[in-house]
């Protein structure tokens, strides 16, 4: 399969009056299982602020009808960080950027500490994460040993994120049992070349189908609020849904200081909860997960979030930014009664 071409969006479906738009997304999605199509994710996108609470009702019912009530919880930790050589606009661990991030190696006995830690919260996955480019034979050696180290200590799904991986390298990570592998799209294809100079967005979709093919299951998400419009947003949305991920993870740009992106203003919270909407109205059927930034953007209404979409959450810290407790999250998951995936229902 081939990258898509992008669409060019028509304006014939994003101008219908909100109750238009949510009677359609209600008929196509929440009772025939369809995600919509770029122009009616553009509509969703556009919607007027007295139509949110509806939207993420709407939204809310989706994922409980087509997902279930279970919400999966992951940790993530990072194998090796700051030092990368791309130039993702967004991100402080690039090494071309003036940014406090220094490179650092965690050693294994460390990363094994980390998975126990995630699994005594109930999380079902544990991710590893470098940041790189791509794997070099080093890094794959100490993945070798993480994994096994990992599944011999801990009763816990590993995933990884690694970077761009050739074909030999997908078969090895598949070959280890890791369960899931992240490498997200991050922005439309549009938008790519103003987020990222150093890599395209056709190289990161090989490696998301190279996955795929060898039977791991795919994370692939975004990062909103990196200058994108909303046209873009949707262009995004429209992108996953053709790749199928098993999971899509949410970031909100998190500004961080002496990268390219460190002065663009947080999300407002409002157009983030219509993105969390949108994306799970595009996705019925995918694990859409709260990532980085829900802090900053959302603050306390990252409940309404979870009630307007989501399904799933990293607990913790992230990797270069502070996140919420796991004792935070799990307690808002317990109040708002949503149950968390065991692991026997996600093997």
């Amino acid at each position: 399969m081939t990258a898509p071409v992008t669409t060019t969006v028509e304006t014939s479906g994003a101008d219908d009056a909100p109750d238009d738009v949510l009677a359609r997304a209600r008929r196509q999605v929440l009772e025939a299982g369809r995600g919509l199509d770029e122009q009616d994710v553009l509509a969703v996108l556009r919607l007027p602020d007295d139509s949110i609470g509806d939207l993420l009702a709407l939204a809310h019912e989706v994922r409980l009808r087509w997902c279930g009530p279970e919400v999966e919880v992951e940790g993530i930790v990072s194998l090796k960080t700051g030092g990368c050589p791309e130039d993702c606009h967004f991100c402080s661990q690039s090494g071309r950027f003036d940014s406090p991030v220094r490179s650092a190696w965690l050693d294994i006995p460390s990363l094994v500490e980390a998975a126990k830690a995630t699994a005594a919260t109930g999380a079902t996955e544990f991710c590893i994460v470098a940041a790189v480019r791509g794997p070099d034979e080093r890094l794959m050696a100490q993945i070798r040993e993480g994994v096994a180290a990992i599944r011999e200590a801990v009763d816990i799904n590993v995933a990884c994120s690694l970077g761009m991986l050739t074909q030999a390298q997908v078969d090895e990570l598949a070959e280890l049992g890791v369960h899931r592998y992240n490498h997200n799209l991050e922005t439309a294809r549009s938008y790519f070349p103003q987020v990222v100079t150093t890599h395209s967005w056709e190289e990161r979709w090989e490696t998301c189908e190279l996955v795929r093919a060898a039977g791991m299951e795919l994370c692939c998400g975004a990062i909103i609020g990196v200058g994108e419009s909303l046209e873009q947003r949707a262009e995004l949305a429209a992108q996953l849904a053709s790749l199928n991920p098993d999971e899509v993870p949410l970031n909100f740009l998190n500004p961080r200081p002496g990268t390219p992106y460190g002065d663009l203003p947080p999300v407002e919270p409002r157009d983030a909860l219509r993105t969390i909407a949108a994306f799970r109205l595009a996705l019925p059927r995918t694990i859409l997960r709260y990532a980085g930034g829900r802090e900053i953007t959302l603050g306390d209404l990252d409940v309404q979030g979870m009630l307007g979409g989501i399904n799933a959450v990293i607990v913790g810290n992230y990797l270069t930014t502070l996140g919420k407790t796991p004792d935070s999250d799990l307690a808002m998951l317990a109040e708002l009664r949503m149950p968390i995936k065991s692991l026997q229902a996600s093997l």
